[in-house]
């Protein structure tokens, strides 16, 4: 969230400073480039708040830490399978069977999809 908001602060700097540059008839390049710097040098000196929020939630986005605490919380097949088999005892999965292969498969309509 607080990069979306440091980014939403940045556009609403640029966009005017952008539309006041074309007012200029400076051009569409230079108004975007000089909005841009412009835009940057007051972010930098009077948003530094929600700069290094920002900062502090990428950091925390990509960095290896995060990475390990979200593969802990990944639920995998194997959890899935043995969470079912612990409340259903009757069921059993049998790892050992092979999917059907398509062609064992070929010109056989299931049963229900003819029933309407």
């Amino acid at each position: 969230m607080a990069f979306w908001k440091y980014f939403l602060i940045r556009v609403a700097v640029f966009v005017p400073l952008f539309i006041v540059f074309l007012i200029l008839q400076l051009g569409a390049i230079f108004s975007a480039i000089a909005a841009a710097l412009i835009a940057f040098c007051i972010s930098y000196l009077f948003f530094r708040p929600q700069r290094d929020a920002a900062a502090a939630a990428m950091r925390s986005a990509v960095s290896p830490e995060a990475r390990r605490e979200r593969a802990k919380r990944k639920v995998t097949d194997g959890d899935i399978e043995d969470s079912l088999v612990a409340e259903n005892p009757e069921v059993t999965i049998n790892s050992a069977q092979k999917p059907a292969k398509p062609e064992d498969r070929a010109g056989q309509i299931p049963k229900d999809f003819l029933a309407n």
